[in-house]
C-alpha cells in the first residue's frame, strides 16, 4: 500500500489539482493507494474544497481547527499509515507538498527507486526560480545543517517531496522515544529525512524539476537560513551509513 501524505494550509488553489495529477499517475501505473490528506487549520476553504474529494478518491481527510505546523502535521499523517498498515517493511509513505510546486509525473521514479529496494527515496529539486538569496540559501541548507543533520551525498533536504518505506518511520520513531520531529516548517523537512536515512539499508535520490508555472508563496532567506542554522546545531542525528544512488528520470 503507497500512503500518499498531504499536509495543506491554506492551498486551495493547488492541492485539488495536485490530488488529481496524483490520481492520473496511479491510472497509469496502478498501485494500491490511499490518500491521507491533514488540512492544518486553513482559513482558505482548503477544508470545504476538499470535502467532495473523499466521494471520488480513496482518501481520509484529517483536520486541526487552528495550525498546528508541519511537523505535527507530518507525524499525524504517518503515525495514521502505521496504523493502517499491516507490513510495514513493504508499505510506504509518499510525502508530496500540497502548494503542487512538483509535478507528480515524477512519481514513477520513486517508485522504482523503492522496487529496487531502496528505504527512503529523496527529491531533490532543480530550483531555478526565486530571488538570487532564496536559491543561494536552498544550495547552501546542507552546510547550515551542519554538524547536526547530515546526509551525505544528498543536496536537497528541504524540497519536500519524499518516500519512506514505513518500517524506517517506526524505527525513527522508536529511536526519538516515540518523537518524529523537533524542529518545525522547512527544517523539518530535512530533519524528517535525516531521521529516515538514519534507519535506512538504501537510500535514493531522484531529481525534481519545479513546474515553471508554479504558484509561489514569498520566501524569507534570511529567517529560512537562521531556521537551518539554529536546526543543526539544535538536533544530533547519526549520519546515515549507506551512500545514495540517484535515479534517472524516465
Amino acid at each position: 500500500m503507497i500512503y500518499v501524505c498531504v499536509v495543506a494550509h491554506n492551498h486551495a488553489p493547488t492541492v485539488g489539482l495536485l490530488l488529481w495529477k496524483i490520481r492520473q499517475v496511479f491510472v497509469a501505473d496502478p498501485r494500491e493507494y490511499q490518500f491521507l490528506v491533514l488540512d492544518d487549520g486553513s482559513s482558505d476553504g482548503t477544508a470545504e474544497l476538499l470535502e467532495p474529494y473523499q466521494r471520488a478518491l480513496p482518501m481520509t481527510l484529517l483536520r486541526h481547527d487552528t495550525p498546528l505546523g508541519f511537523a505535527v502535521g507530518v507525524d499525524r499523517l504517518f503515525r495514521e499509515a502505521l496504523a493502517r498498515s499491516d507490513r510495514p517493511r513493504r508499505d510506504l509513505a509518499l510525502l508530496v507538498p500540497g502548494d503542487f510546486a512538483v509535478s507528480p509525473a515524477v512519481i514513477p521514479d520513486f517508485l522504482k527507486c523503492i522496487d529496487s529496494g531502496a528505504d527512503v527515496v529523496v527529491g531533490e529539486t532543480t530550483e531555478t526560480r526565486g530571488t538570487v538569496a532564496e536559491r543561494l540559501v536552498r544550495r547552501s541548507a546542507p552546510w547550515l545543517l551542519r554538524p547536526g543533520v547530515r546526509v551525505p551525498g544528498v543536496r536537497d533536504l528541504i524540497s519536500g517531496f519524499c518516500a519512506f518505506r514505513l518500517v524506517t518511520v517506526k524505527r525513527a520513531l522508536d529511536e526519538g522515544n516515540g518523537r518524529l520531529l523537533v524542529s518545525d516548517g522547512i527544517a523539518a523537512r530535512a530533519e524528517l529525512v535525516a531521521r529516515a536515512a538514519a534507519e535506512a539499508r538504501q537510500l535514493a535520490t531522484v531529481p525534481v524539476p519545479a513546474r515553471p508555472d508554479a504558484e509561489r508563496r514569498p520566501a524569507h532567506p534570511f529567517a529560512l537560513a537562521l531556521d537551518l542554522y539554529r536546526a543543526g546545531r539544535q538536533i544530533r542525528i547519526p549520519a546515515p551509513a549507506v551512500t545514495p544512488t540517484t535515479a534517472r528520470n524516465s
